[in-house]
């Protein structure tokens, strides 16, 4: 027997605090403060429904999802977090997340910066947000980089931008207007 079960948003408050303090705790750059909650940030996240599946450690919020923490926001049709089995450096199932998943019309918007992808996956251990779709797209003030993934390495700030079958590339930058002498 499935072990499924739906609740409704007002049921959560508790689940999506152990969530985001999950997610928070594998941000943290060190152990003392992964397990202070003065050292995390609140997360709010509001969708239509909340489906969770303990057997495979899956939380699924679905229609109109909004999550924002600090002066992020995410955007989507569907937002799937996934723990780990397994606590990773000690700390619990609970509080181990391997990957956050949204998709459907995905809008993310960090660090002054604009994403858009039909989905966005994150992977935690590498700190690896992978855009996809067609096309995927990151706007930076005037400059804007699109293509059909666009993988962003948090760690070194590195971009890959492919192409696909049918859509090169494209990128546009601003650049200074020229002095007259």
């Amino acid at each position: 027997m499935k072990s499924f079960f739906k609740i409704s948003i007002p049921v959560v408050i508790h689940f999506i605090a152990v969530l985001w303090i999950g997610a928070s705790v594998a941000r943290a750059e060190t152990p003392q403060t992964a397990h202070d909650p003065a050292q995390t940030s609140k997360i709010q996240i509001t969708s239509d429904q909340l489906l969770y599946d303990r057997e495979k450690f899956v939380a699924e919020f679905s229609g109109n999802v909004r999550a924002v923490q600090d002066d992020k926001v995410i955007t989507a049709a569907s937002l799937k977090i996934f723990h780990a089995q397994e606590g990773i450096q000690g700390e619990t199932r609970n509080a181990a997340i391997e990957k956050i998943v949204a998709s459907g019309n995905v809008v993310i918007h960090f660090d002054n910066r604009v994403a858009q992808a039909e989905q966005a996956v994150y992977i935690n251990k590498t700190k690896v947000l992978i855009l996809s779709g067609s096309p995927a797209r990151v706007v930076s003030g005037s400059d804007t980089i699109s293509g059909d993934q666009i993988t962003y390495y948090q760690t070194n700030g590195r971009i890959e931008v492919e192409s696909g079958q049918d859509r090169r590339v494209e990128a546009q930058f601003q650049t200074p207007s020229e002095q007259a002498p």
